[in-house]
C-alpha cells in the first residue's frame, strides 16, 4: 500500500510539474497567448456567425415575401378591373420592385457567405500513399478483397492459391451476402480453365496499349467481350459489291419513270460479317526469389506481358491468316494492291498511285512501312528532281507523306516485299475481344531451378469488315486498305 501511495504521489507530482511548465510558457510567450485566443475565438466564432446569418436570412426572406405579396395584390386589382396600373399604383409598384431587388441581392450575399462559413467545418479525408485517398478501414475480421499490384496478384497465384482475394475477381465474392463464405467454385482456377481471372484493375494495365506501341488496336473498331465472350459474333453488313452505282446503296435503285409506268424492282442486299475469338497464349519464366519480392516483380511482369501482347496483336492484325488467328489486312480480300514501278524501292509515283485509290472518307489514315524504307523515302524525288520529304538538321523529317502520318513499323514485311508499304484507315478493321486474360503459374517445369513459369492467355479475333474493294458511283475502285505490290 505504501508503494502504491508513493507511485501515486510521484505521478501527481509529475503532472503538476508539467502544468506549471505549461503555465509558465504560456505566461512568458505572448505568441502562445495570441494563438490560444485566436483558437478560442475561431471555435466560438464559427457557430455564432452561422446563427447570426441564419437570423438575418430569416428576417430578409420574410420582408421579401411581404413585398412580393403587395406587388401581386396591385397587379390583381388592376386585372380585375381590366385596366392598366394607375400612375400612383405604378409608382408604388416600382418602389416595391426596387426594394425587392435590393433584398434579393442581400439574401444571395448572405446565402453565399453561410455556405463559406459552413465549409470551414467540413472534414476532408487525409491523402494516402501515392496521393490517393485511403479506402475506409475494414471492419474487424472482414476479408480483404483487392491486391495492391499485379505483382502481388501473381505472388498469390504462385504461392498462396488459397488467398481469399482470388475469389473476389469480377466482384464475385462481394456479391455474396453478409456472412456468406467465399465459395471455391467461384474461382477460375479449376482444371477446365487452368488459371485465375486477372482482376479488372490490372487488366487495363495489360490490355491497354499506347498508340506508340501498337499500330492497329488504338485505331481499330473494338467490340467488347460481352456476356458470351468467346461466342462467334455475326453482324449484318450492307452488300456493296457489284457494279456501280447501285452497289453504293446495297441494291436500292431509283429511276425516272413515265406517268403510270412500272416502278423499278429493287432489293436491299445484306451480307454477314462474323468474328470468332481465337485463343492466344504466352508465358515467361521468373525466379522464385524475384516473384516472392512481388513489389519489384510487378513492373517487370506487367511491362513484358504488355509489350509481348502489343507485338503479337500488331503482327496478326496486319499479317494473320484468318484461319487459326485473326485475318490481317495484308491477307484480306478488301485490300487493293498497287504494283510498284521498280523492284526493291519506293518511288514518288508509287506513293501517288496508292493515294489515288485510297478510300477518302475521313477517319485516321496512316502510312505503315519498315524503318528500312526511311532512306528511300528521305531521298525520294518528284519528276522534276525535287526532294519530296524535305528535312533539316534541326527539325528532322516532316513526319507526314501526302498529308498522312508515317509510322515506322518493323512488323511489316521487309523493303521490296509485297505489303512493305501500307496506307490504311484502321477504323475499317474490327477487333472482337473474348474472355480473359487469365493467368496460371507452375513451379513444376523449372522445379529444380527454383523458377516459376507464368502463363497468360486470352481470346481475340479481328478482320476488315469489308470483303472487297468498293466501286464508287462512277465505277472507280478504291479501298481503305491499299498496299504496295511487287512490279507487275
Amino acid at each position: 500500500m505504501g508503494k502504491f501511495s508513493r507511485a501515486a504521489r510521484l505521478i501527481a507530482a509529475a503532472c503538476f510539474a508539467v502544468a506549471v511548465v505549461a503555465a509558465a510558457a504560456y505566461a512568458l510567450d505572448p505568441s502562445l497567448q495570441i494563438l490560444a485566443a485566436k483558437s478560442s475565438h475561431l471555435i466560438m466564432a464559427a457557430p455564432l456567425a452561422l446563427a447570426a446569418i441564419d437570423t438575418s436570412l430569416k428576417g430578409l426572406r420574410e420582408k421579401h415575401g411581404k413585398l412580393v405579396a403587395e406587388m401581386t395584390a396591385l397587379l390583381q386589382k388592376a386585372e380585375e378591373g381590366d385596366r392598366d396600373l394607375t400612375a400612383e399604383e405604378q409608382t408604388r409598384f416600382d418602389e416595391l420592385k426596387a426594394e425587392r431587388d435590393g433584398l434579393a441581392t442581400r439574401i444571395d450575399r448572405l446565402t453565399e457567405q453561410r455556405a463559406a462559413e459552413a465549409a470551414l467545418d467540413e472534414v476532408i479525408p487525409a491523402a494516402g500513399r501515392g496521393g490517393q485517398v485511403q479506402p475506409p478501414a475494414r471492419r474487424p475480421n472482414e476479408a480483404a478483397t483487392q491486391f495492391e499490384s499485379f505483382g502481388e496478384f501473381m505472388h498469390a497465384v504462385r504461392f498462396r492459391s488459397n488467398d481469399q482475394r482470388l475469389t473476389f475477381v469480377e466482384n464475385v465474392g462481394a456479391e455474396q451476402g453478409e456472412g456468406s463464405d467465399l465459395r471455391a467454385e467461384m474461382r477460375m482456377d479449376n482444371d477446365t480453365q487452368g488459371g485465375f481471372m486477372v482482376p479488372q484493375q490490372f487488366r487495363s494495365q495489360i490490355m491497354s496499349i499506347a498508340p506508340q506501341d501498337a499500330l492497329v488496336r488504338p485505331r481499330a473498331t473494338i467490340i467488347p467481350a460481352g456476356n458470351a465472350p468467346d461466342a462467334g459474333l455475326s453482324m449484318p453488313v450492307l452488300d456493296q459489291g457489284g457494279s456501280a452505282p447501285a452497289n453504293m446503296f446495297g441494291g436500292v435503285q431509283f429511276a425516272w419513270i413515265e406517268e403510270g409506268g412500272a416502278k423499278p424492282e429493287t432489293n436491299l442486299g445484306l451480307g454477314e460479317f462474323t468474328l470468332t475469338p481465337h485463343e492466344v497464349a504466352g508465358h515467361m519464366k521468373i525466379t522464385d526469389k524475384l516473384l516472392r519480392n512481388w513489389p519489384a516483380a510487378d513492373g517487370l511482369i506487367r511491362q513484358q506481358f504488355t509489350l509481348a501482347l502489343a507485338g503479337l496483336e500488331d503482327y496478326v492484325f496486319q499479317r494473320g491468316n484468318g484461319v487459326t488467328q485473326p485475318l490481317g489486312a495484308l491477307n484480306a480480300p478488301a485490300t487493293k494492291w498497287v504494283p510498284r514501278a521498280n523492284a526493291n524501292t519506293i518511288t514518288y509515283i508509287d506513293i501517288v498511285n496508292m493515294v489515288a485509290v485510297f478510300l477518302m472518307r475521313g477517319g485516321q489514315p496512316v502510312w505503315s512501312m519498315p524503318q528500312q524504307a526511311l532512306t528511300k523515302i528521305a531521298t525520294m524525288v518528284d519528276p522534276a528532281g525535287h526532294y519530296i520529304w524535305k528535312e533539316n538538321a534541326r527539325d528532322g523529317f516532316a513526319g507526314t507523306l501526302m498529308g498522312y502520318p508515317v509510322r515506322w513499323n518493323n512488323r511489316a514485311p521487309a523493303l521490296g516485299v509485297k505489303g512493305d508499304v501500307l496506307l490504311a484507315d484502321w477504323s475499317y478493321y474490327v477487333i472482337k475481344d473474348g474472355s480473359g486474360p487469365f493467368v496460371a503459374a507452375s513451379e513444376h517445369v523449372e522445379f529444380l531451378n527454383n523458377k516459376t513459369v507464368i502463363k497468360l492467355f486470352y481470346n481475340v479475333d479481328g478482320a476488315p469488315w469489308m470483303k472487297a474493294p468498293i466501286k464508287e458511283e462512277n465505277g472507280y475502285e478504291v479501298s481503305p486498305f491499299v498496299g504496295l505490290d511487287i512490279p507487275a
